[in-house]
């Protein structure tokens, strides 16, 4: 046994304390240390190759601690070794699958996943996704009202109450058209309310028309813009084809533009009222007749003569094309 551990202290693998000069080696208290011998020629006679230079003990103490040490600190290696591992595979499969084209199997997993999850998302937002997708032209009343009630094409949903999408007989013979909502309006989402509506009313039952009888009254534009100011011509544009749409759904046999900026808008001119008042125009196919705003009227009585005048014509323009049809 003590061959042994001095063949083991001789390779380095236990420290070691070496007289120098000595042949053999000593261990602090142990008597039977100079019997032993030398642990070179016990090699030798073992087979053992040694090195031509003897091992400094302290050298080979110091780097058996250092070894020992370093072990013992070292970060376990384990799962990071096999993400890397598994890392490097996915990384060379892909570029396997990049050079043979889609029909790698990890190529295919990945794909088929992807179109998985597309299909799911693709079907949960289809009816939603459909539904907007549809042109104004060719929706229905019930979807015409909800594209107004969410439209969000300009910077005047920021601040409306309600969207003001028309009322009236959806299949009327007459169609009036003002410019925008003001504050009532606004507030209720119905179109000529208060006392320009009232005098509409008034103006309407001078004709022997009632709302919401054989008339359909719309805006412009479907909401209010700030401070009752004129529409911009982008909010015009954006909020058109809704009119469009509902002048389409209604067929009516004639239009009264009430107002100059909604006669400018509809007849796409900046020419006055006064200028357009008295003649037949046309929007979509429908004859327009011009007359002045319930609430111009209400501040300028002496013109109330010229809006019945007006209405006259309407109505004849109207009766015209009844026979016609």
């Amino acid at each position: 046994m003590a061959q042994l551990d001095a063949i083991l202290e001789e390779l380095g693998i236990a420290p070691l304390w070496v007289r120098r000069g000595a042949g053999h080696v000593h261990r602090p208290g142990d008597t039977q240390g100079d019997a032993l011998p030398p642990a070179r020629d016990v090699m030798s006679e073992a087979g053992i190759a040694l090195p031509s230079q003897p091992l400094q003990a302290t050298d080979v103490t110091v780097q058996a601690c250092d070894t020992q040490e370093s072990a013992a600190h070292a970060p376990p290696q384990a799962s990071h070794t096999s993400v890397e591992a598994a890392r490097s595979r996915v990384e060379a499969t892909r570029a396997e699958d990049s050079a043979t084209g889609p029909a790698g199997e990890v190529g295919k997993a990945f794909e088929g996943v992807e179109a998985a999850e597309g299909v799911k998302t693709t079907a949960a937002s289809a009816p939603e996704a459909a539904a907007d997708a549809q042109p104004v032209p060719m929706l229905d009343w019930a979807a015409l009202k909800a594209r107004v009630a969410g439209c969000t094409l300009c910077r005047l949903c920021e601040r409306r109450t309600n969207t003001v999408f028309g009322v009236g007989d959806e299949t009327a013979d007459w169609m009036l058209v003002g410019e925008a909502p003001g504050e009532n309006e606004d507030k209720q989402g119905e179109p000529f309310v208060g006392q320009a509506g009232k005098l509409l009313d008034n103006m309407l039952r001078a004709l022997q028309l009632r709302r919401g009888d054989n008339v359909y009254i719309a805006n412009v534009l479907k909401c209010r813009p700030p401070g009752n100011r004129n529409p911009e011509p982008d909010e015009v544009v954006r909020c058109e084809p809704y009119l469009k749409r509902q002048v389409a759904l209604v067929k009516p046999s004639v239009i009264v533009a009430l107002g100059r900026f909604a006669a400018q808008s509809l007849l796409k001119t900046d020419a006055s009222i006064a200028s357009l008042r008295g003649r037949v125009h046309e929007y979509e196919g429908v004859p327009v007749i011009v007359t002045y705003h319930p609430a111009y009227l209400l501040r300028s009585l002496r013109d109330k003569h010229k809006a019945w005048s007006d209405l006259c014509l309407a109505r004849a323009i109207h009766r015209k094309r009844t026979v016609a049809h």
